[in-house]
C-alpha cells in the first residue's frame, strides 16, 4: 500500500511541474552558421542546415522532406546565397509561422576580382549583383557581425532567451577577435602574396589579411584554353607552388594547371561546420604555402 502511495504521488507531482520547453528550432543555409548559431543559442536553440555537409551550395536542390522540415521551423537565417531566395519563395507562402533573419545585415560585399579592397564595395541587402562575392563567412570580422544579426534574431523570436544570447554571443565574440588578432599577426609579413585557388571563395579572408586572391574559375566555370595559359603565366610569375582546391568540386583543370606549375593541389575547404578551427586550421596551411 505504501508503495503504491509513492508511486502515486509521484506520478501527480510529475503532473505538476512545468514539462521542460522544446528548443526553438531554427534553420541556416550551410554548415560554417550552425557553429555560430548553436554558439550564440546554447541549449535552447536547435539548429538545423539547408545544405548539407560535402553538398555544394551553388548546385543545391532541396529536397521534399527539408521544405516539410522547414515549414516546422520558427526561424531561418540567411547570407544572401541564390538558393535561399528560390527556397524561401517556394515555402514563405505557405509557412506563416516562419520568420526570417538576414545573418548578413551590415556586411557590405566585396568585388568577385582577383585583388579585392576595402573600397570595393557594395550596399548589403543586395547580394545578388552580378560580380559580388557571397562568401562572407569566411571571414572572422564579417563573423563578428554574424553572431550580433543571431543573437538579434535570436532574442526576436524568444525574448525569455535574451540574456542567454547576449552572453554566449560576447563569449564566443571575444574568441573571434582573439582569432583575428592572431591571424593578422600571422600574416604580417606576408602582405602582398597571393593565393591561387580554384574557386574565389577566400576573397574576404584575403582582404582581411592583405592576401591577393588568384582564382581558376572564371564566372563559375572553368578556364578555356587562352584563360588557362593566363593562369599558367601568372601562376609562374607568382612563383605559385600550392593550387588550393575545394573537396565539394572536381575540376579536371587544377590538375593540369598544377601539373604546368610543378605545384600541389592542396584541399581548402570553406564549408566545413568547425567555423572556428577550419578558418585556423586554412589560415595555417595557407601561411605554410607562402613561404
Amino acid at each position: 500500500m505504501r508503495r503504491r502511495l509513492f508511486c502515486a504521488l509521484c506520478l501527480v507531482l510529475a503532473l505538476c511541474l512545468p514539462a521542460a520547453a522544446a528548443p526553438l528550432r531554427v534553420f541556416v543555409p550551410i554548415p560554417p552558421l550552425t557553429y555560430l548559431a548553436e554558439r550564440v543559442g546554447g541549449n535552447r536553440v536547435a539548429v538545423s542546415v539547408l545544405v548539407p555537409p560535402g553538398a555544394d551550395p551553388h548546385t543545391f536542390e532541396p529536397r521534399p522532406r527539408l521544405m516539410a522540415e522547414l515549414a516546422g521551423a520558427k526561424g531561418c537565417f540567411t547570407i544572401g546565397m541564390p538558393f535561399e531566395k528560390t527556397l524561401l519563395d517556394r515555402i514563405l507562402p505557405t509557412t506563416p509561422t516562419l520568420t526570417v533573419f538576414p545573418a548578413d545585415r551590415g556586411i557590405p560585399r566585396i568585388s568577385m576580382e582577383e585583388h579585392p579592397h576595402e573600397d570595393e564595395k557594395a550596399e548589403a541587402g543586395h547580394p545578388h549583383e552580378e560580380g559580388l562575392d557571397p562568401h562572407i563567412w569566411l571571414s572572422p570580422r564579417n563573423g563578428l557581425k554574424m553572431v550580433r544579426n543571431l543573437r538579434d534574431g535570436l532574442i526576436s523570436l524568444d525574448p525569455a532567451g535574451a540574456a542567454t544570447y547576449r552572453r554566449n554571443a560576447e563569449a564566443l565574440s571575444v574568441e573571434i577577435r582573439a582569432l583575428d588578432r592572431e591571424l593578422t599577426s600571422l600574416f604580417a609579413p606576408r602582405k602582398g602574396m597571393a593565393l591561387l585557388v580554384f574557386h574565389p571563395a577566400w576573397g574576404y579572408f584575403c582582404r582581411d589579411y592583405g592576401l591577393r586572391q588568384v582564382a581558376v574559375e572564371v564566372e563559375g566555370k572553368e578556364p578555356k584554353p587562352a584563360q588557362m595559359k593566363a593562369l599558367i603565366d601568372r601562376g609562374r610569375e607568382l612563383k605559385v607552388k600550392v593550387l588550393f582546391l575545394q573537396p565539394q568540386i572536381s575540376a579536371k583543370s587544377a590538375s593540369a594547371l598544377a601539373d604546368a606549375l610543378n605545384a600541389r593541389v592542396v584541399k581548402a575547404d570553406p564549408l566545413a561546420e568547425d567555423w572556428m578551427e577550419n578558418l585556423r586550421r586554412q589560415a595555417r596551411v595557407f601561411r605554410e604555402a607562402l613561404n
